[in-house]
């Protein structure tokens, strides 16, 4: 992917599942898990329509360069955000981009009334948890249990 040496990016949220959309969770996926199975036109369809989640766009040179999830639960204790799934391109990371994403799924977050906005990411990615931390977020004394569902 040629980004040229435009450094105007900006974060927009996915409105369709528009081909471009596909395309770019195809190229980007893969970047971030090597077992995420590829997603078709009905699946991204289900995540931008959804009420529950808000995918953001980084875009650069009219490229889409990174994608984050940001999903916001209305629980007993209340509003919860959770963000999910940030992805950079690896052509285009070193430029601020994951950052101005979760700035954004912060102030979305905050502006629907969330009490708090949370994500995991693995001990071994210590430039995200930099990010992470410079951002503001602190970590947590807790303990993620996951239950695997075989398909």
């Amino acid at each position: 992917m040629d980004l040229g040496t435009d450094m105007d990016i900006r974060v927009d949220i996915a409105r369709e599942a528009s081909q471009e959309l596909v395309d770019a969770f195809a190229r980007l996926l893969p970047q971030l898990s090597s077992t995420a199975r590829p997603l078709d036109h009905e699946a991204i369809d289900r995540m931008v329509t959804s009420d529950a989640t808000t995918v953001l766009l980084a875009r650069m040179s009219d490229a889409i360069v990174g994608t984050l999830t940001l999903v916001l639960l209305p629980l007993p204790a209340g509003l919860r955000g959770r963000v999910e799934d940030v992805v950079v391109d690896e052509a285009a990371r070193g430029r601020g981009i994951a950052g101005l994403l979760l700035r954004e799924a912060v102030r979305i977050a905050t502006e629907a009334g969330a009490r708090t906005v949370d994500l995991t990411s693995r001990p071994d990615r210590a430039a995200a948890n930099r990010l992470y931390e410079r951002l503001g977020f602190q970590p947590r004394h807790s303990t993620v249990y996951r239950f695997p569902i075989d398909r």
